[in-house]
């Protein structure tokens, strides 16, 4: 009877040390490198943002933040990935509104859910589109572009990089926004931007890569697609000051986690991040990237996120977007 008594309060213990490991892991982590996945190639907005603030958080953490790309269907390959690793704070990533937002509603059968796969930690920042048209385009306002789609409607055409980015969602909210049939080119990997200029398409949403060619007169710039005017286009109305109040895209990039990292990690690579993105350092070259900075907690995030995903899909679903 003694022994049994001692075998169950031995049991007992450990399995009561068991349940607070993870609490001193929390307090431990980190003690070897972490992974920074990258849904998208080298060279995209993701893969040098995470670049970026990888450096600084490896400075902070004392440990290597090695950035991994697994690219490929539109981040869905490294972010499927990123929800099946182990979710002890040693793999993380860089999601955007694409992998984290606009997927859920055009992919049904994603091998990932957006919001119950991971534990979201925070949005890097945001950046806005520019509508632009040829520079002797008979377009000089966005009042003229819709009173065009108006009068012959599905013969204003707006060229994209392919279905689901924010350049193809950006025509997709115009067209909803304005109540006009305007027709979606999308170019794949193949740039648009020469067919612009050109005046074979109509117009473009382009994000801050288009701003050099704006200030060169290359192409003229109609609105952007942010609640405010860019700092580098401070004469560009936006698309609400140019005649439609309910309009916003705003691309972002964020910092996502698997689903189950202990609270205690999370903080840990959130306060890692939010010393990034004061740094002088970080905020120069999102200055120069056109990337407004954000750090927005945990919390506040998962609210965005989700509202993020509902204004997508209902807009993906009342356009009857189909992926072929």
């Amino acid at each position: 009877m003694f022994k049994f008594k001692k075998a169950l309060i031995l049991s007992c213990i450990s399995t009561a040390l068991l349940g607070i490991q993870p609490v001193y892991a929390a307090d431990d982590w980190p003690t070897r490198s972490i992974t920074y996945v990258s849904p998208f190639p080298v060279g995209s907005n993701t893969d040098t943002l995470g670049r970026i603030i990888a450096d600084q958080m490896a400075k902070t953490l004392n440990v290597p933040v090695v950035v991994e790309n697994r690219p490929g269907a539109t981040g869905m390959i490294g972010s499927s990935y990123v929800a099946k690793a182990k979710p002890d704070g040693y793999t993380i990533m860089g999601g955007s509104i694409a992998s984290h937002a606009i997927n859920a509603g055009l992919f049904p059968n994603m091998q990932y859910d957006a919001v119950k796969s991971f534990e979201p930690i925070t949005v890097i920042g945001f950046n806005a589109n520019t509508l632009v048209v040829a520079k002797n385009s008979p377009f000089k306002s966005l009042k003229d572009v819709i009173a065009a789609a108006k009068a012959a409607p599905e013969t204003v055409t707006y060229a994209s990089s392919g279905i689901g980015t924010t350049q193809h969602m950006s025509g997709v909210l115009l067209s909803s926004e304005a109540d006009v049939k305007a027709v979606h080119v999308p170019y794949g990997g193949k740039s648009a931007l020469p067919d612009i200029i050109g005046g074979q398409v109509s117009m473009m949403f382009e994000g801050p890569t288009v701003v050099p060619h704006v200030l060169q007169g290359t192409v003229r710039a109609l609105a952007v697609t942010s609640p405010k005017r860019l700092a580098s286009l401070p004469d560009v109305p936006t698309m609400q000051e140019a005649g439609l109040p309910n309009y916003e895209m705003r691309a972002w990039q964020a910092i996502f986690a698997p689903k189950g990292t202990p609270k205690p990690i999370i903080d840990k690579l959130y306060e890692s991040i939010s010393l990034a993105l004061k740094s002088p350092e970080v905020l120069n070259k999102l200055n120069t990237m056109g990337v407004e900075p954000s750090g927005m907690p945990p919390a506040e995030f998962a609210i965005f996120q989700q509202q993020e995903i509902d204004k997508w899909r209902k807009l993906i679903k009342a356009a009857d977007i189909k992926i072929q």
